[in-house]
């Protein structure tokens, strides 16, 4: 006999709804205020972020000059993280790596973290604090650049990368959260965003995407048609 699916599917139907939720269309249908307020004050405290950021366009504005010269002279650059900032740093690699806006020829950039059979072969033979330091010691060279990004500015892998890149004349830039910090004052320059941590981690992706603007800039003023083959005979 053929099974009555008709009655099946209504009890498993039954069985299955869930209960009505109320409508959070904008504009036409209950948005709960609680829920609507801790939106809203996460969008305001994005203000600060942006803010600080202002404050430091001039630092960003050097970075990206500065990135550019080297990176045409067939520097490196190596940049790092954890969680986020991981996904942040790896953000600015690709963008140097392929292209930000317009086309220009490729640049050198290695994210650290985003070498998973190193990063997980040196945490089990020698720890995770040295998961970036030991990269740094055999990817760096003199000359070369070591960004690295954390909220905190207290991650203990980035401050012992920030070290041995200062023994190997490799200069060394820091994204933070407020400051100053640790990672702050263990390199070279940095820029510290005065937010809470999520929206200083936001306004590190605006901060890359400013610096990766001073960069092409640089980069059309200074390229030449070989300018892509500089520095291509490093060891």
């Amino acid at each position: 006999m053929t099974p009555d699916w008709s009655l099946r599917d209504a009890g498993l139907r039954t069985l299955a709804a869930p209960p009505a939720l109320p409508a959070v269309l904008p504009g036409s249908g209950f948005v709960d205020p609680a829920t609507a307020d801790i939106v809203q004050a996460h969008l305001d405290n994005v203000l600060p972020a942006l803010d600080s950021l202002r404050r430091q366009s001039g630092r960003l504005a050097a970075w990206g000059m500065d990135l550019a010269h080297r990176l045409l002279r067939g520097q490196r650059l190596l940049a790092a993280g954890n969680g986020g900032s991981a996904a942040e740093a790896q953000h600015l690699t690709a963008e140097l790596v392929g292209r930000f806006d317009g086309e220009r020829v490729p640049f050198s950039a290695i994210s650290l973290h985003a070498e998973s059979s190193a990063v997980t072969a040196i945490a089990n033979d020698y720890g995770y604090d040295d998961v970036f330091a030991r990269q740094v010691r055999a990817h760096g060279r003199s000359g070369d650049v070591l960004i690295l990004l954390s909220t905190s500015g207290k991650s203990p892998n980035l401050l012992r990368a920030a070290e041995v890149a200062s023994r190997l004349n490799i200069t060394t830039w820091a994204l933070t959260g407020a400051g100053p910090n640790p990672l702050s004052d263990a390199c070279d320059e940095a820029v510290m965003i005065d937010a809470l941590n999520a929206n200083a981690q936001e306004g590190h992706l605006i901060a890359l995407h400013a610096m990766c603007r001073a960069f092409d800039l640089e980069v059309g003023r200074r390229s030449t048609p070989d300018a892509g083959l500089q520095g291509r005979g490093r060891s």
